[in-house]
């Protein structure tokens, strides 16, 4: 699976660059994002600007790896999904338990807000 990585200082934006990610590419793709659960930086931006077309197993696959990062207190979220992939996770019922933006810019927003409610909740579990 071809895919684009740009390591930033508190993130790594990985973009897909397949036009369908078919079932046999989910492995794959899972090991790719859950290798950052063991980096340094382990907050994790999913650009899916160029995926016209996901598999069923594959949209699960995404979401049940966005849940294993917010388990472990890092953030991951999925931006710039175009619209047949939408409403794939619409029809399973996905699309309200993932963390989603139209864009690369407002995903860069929630992790770095993210960032702040895990110091804050840090301070106050401390007191």
């Amino acid at each position: 699976m071809k895919v684009k990585i740009d390591t930033k200082e508190k993130f790594t934006v990985i973009t897909v660059e397949e036009k369908e990610i078919t079932a046999n590419m989910s492995a794959s793709l899972q090991t790719s994002l859950t290798e950052y659960l063991k980096h340094s930086i382990p907050h994790v931006i999913l650009n899916m600007k160029e995926v016209l077309k996901a598999d069923d197993s594959v949209l699960n696959m995404v979401a049940e790896t966005q849940q294993l990062f917010y388990n472990d207190n890092f953030s991951f979220v999925i931006c710039c999904i175009q619209p047949e992939v939408a409403h794939a996770l619409e029809h399973l019922e996905l699309i309200d338990i993932m963390n989603l933006t139209p864009t690369e810019s407002e995903a860069w927003d929630i992790l770095q807000m993210e960032e702040i409610e895990r110091e804050l909740m840090t301070g106050f579990q401390d007191n």
